[in-house]
């Protein structure tokens, strides 16, 4: 997928427009760090292979540098279990780069464990917990369609 540049209103400071989206969607039912943690394993997989994704590194006034992170916010939203099933398809259908964590990642201690995790289970019988989807902006929002923005 190509990058587009984003589009900017003319002044320094105005808000830019990007053509493309990252969004999590998370199960409304998880706990504070439950979600807090879906989100950081979610966009960390579109992170490690979305190049287009990230932007340039950081570096302070002393010269110290820091890693580089995504060009362009995160939309967070929620939604009920068939919610995420009914994105979920929705980002297939679509060939939508995405990234799923299911609930039994939280019983899992490691890496290998939860690809298995995964691997066990038939698309149609996930059950899942988060979703995080990149693409163009429309084709997200559609992707999302009866989520809402997380509060």
């Amino acid at each position: 997928m190509n990058a587009e540049a984003p589009v900017h209103d003319g002044a320094a400071d105005a808000p830019v427009r990007f053509d493309t989206k990252i969004a999590v969607l998370l199960r409304e039912d998880l706990e504070t760090w439950q979600r807090l943690n879906v989100t950081a394993f979610l966009v960390s997989g579109l992170g490690s292979q979305l190049p287009e994704v990230i932007g340039e590194p950081y570096e302070d006034a002393d010269g110290v540098p820091y890693l580089p992170m995504f060009r362009q916010p995160v939309l967070v939203f929620e939604g009920a279990k068939e919610t995420l099933t009914a994105a979920h398809s929705r980002a297939l259908s679509r060939a939508l780069p995405r990234a799923l964590f299911t609930s039994d990642l939280f019983a899992t201690g490691h890496d290998g464990a939860n690809r298995a995790a995964v691997r066990a289970v038939g698309t149609d019988a996930l059950d899942l917990v988060g979703l995080a989807v990149y693409g163009p902006r429309n084709a997200v929002d559609k992707v999302l369609k009866g989520a809402r923005m997380h509060p």
